[in-house]
């Protein structure tokens, strides 16, 4: 990484651990109600699934980092680190970041990856920890960043950036913000909706830092109702390695029965609520699974 880009996730460690504390401590002083505040096997797993993370990005970043290397050598375009270029690129990394994140919300077989951070029924700092081991699915999405001449560490870096912002945005005991904040930024509301399993809150409000890409394509919502969060089948285990896994097994599962290609395409990578539509008179295409939106299952 270019000398002047610090690294952003190391130094912001202590402060996970600081304001989570103080979570937990204000829930004790202070508790909220059953759905609300931390359960001990629940934070324990999204902390277990925080670190497996960070040893499985290690494996996965090696390939990647070699593929944008590539592309940075192959593009004859440069985009200099200074203190004007790295706010426009922080700005093009969120925008393929709203890309990627919407992209794991209806592609099922990256959903499989994402399904981890949603699996959580609490919300709190601890939830924001609660990363996949499978996190090798997102790459693709940057290429466009790299062709234009910005340096692998440097988007990196912004990536980073990205990632500690979040942190932060995962608590219920942060109310709405004053409207010009609510408006341009991620918020704890909008992201309160983001973690829901509602029907009118599934699939909204991927952006990372700012939410006006939300606003610009038409997947934004506002936080009304108290969110449930969760799957809209949750899961029953705290094994961090089914956490990791379970959708994938279920895709493995569904690929298996297809009896044909346009089935088993369809498992991999339409909505993870698809299912192709029963033979019979007058039948034609697809159709989402009974009673919900195409994009709305969220779990084996």
């Amino acid at each position: 990484m270019p000398s002047n880009l610090p690294d952003v996730v190391l130094w912001s460690i202590p402060a996970f651990v600081l304001l989570t504390v103080l979570e937990m401590v204000s829930y004790r002083l202070h508790p909220d109600d059953d759905a609300a505040g931390y359960e001990a096997k629940d934070a324990a797993t999204s902390i277990s699934m925080g670190l497996g993370s960070l040893f499985f990005d290690v494996l996965w970043k090696i390939p990647v980092v070699a593929i944008y290397a590539a592309v940075y050598e192959l593009t004859p375009l440069r985009v200099p680190v200074l203190w004007w270029t790295i706010p426009l690129m922080l700005l093009a990394q969120d925008f393929f970041y709203y890309w990627s994140h919407r992209g794991h919300h209806v592609i099922r077989i990256l959903w499989a990856c994402h399904v981890v951070h949603h699996s959580s029924r609490k919300f709190n700092l601890s939830t924001a920890l609660r990363q996949p081991w499978t996190g090798f699915t997102s790459w693709p999405f940057y290429l466009p960043v790299i062709a234009c001449g910005v340096h692998p560490a440097a988007l990196a870096f912004c990536s980073s950036v990205n990632l500690v912002y979040q942190f932060w945005i995962h608590t219920e005991r942060i109310d709405r913000l004053p409207r010009p904040f609510e408006f341009v930024l991620n918020t704890p509301s909008h992201h309160r909706v983001h973690h829901a399993s509602q029907g009118g809150y599934l699939d909204r409000n991927f952006g990372g830092i700012l939410i006006v890409w939300d606003r610009l394509f038409r997947s934004f919502a506002a936080e009304t109702e108290r969110p449930v969060y969760g799957l809209t089948k949750n899961i029953r285990t705290y094994n961090p390695l089914r956490v990791a896994t379970h959708e994938y097994v279920a895709i493995a599962r569904d690929v298996r029965a297809a009896s044909t290609w346009h089935e088993r395409a369809g498992r991999l990578f339409r909505g993870p609520g698809w299912e192709p539509r029963p033979d019979g008179p007058g039948s034609s295409g697809d159709t989402p699974a009974p009673g919900r939106p195409a994009t709305a299952e969220r779990a084996a």
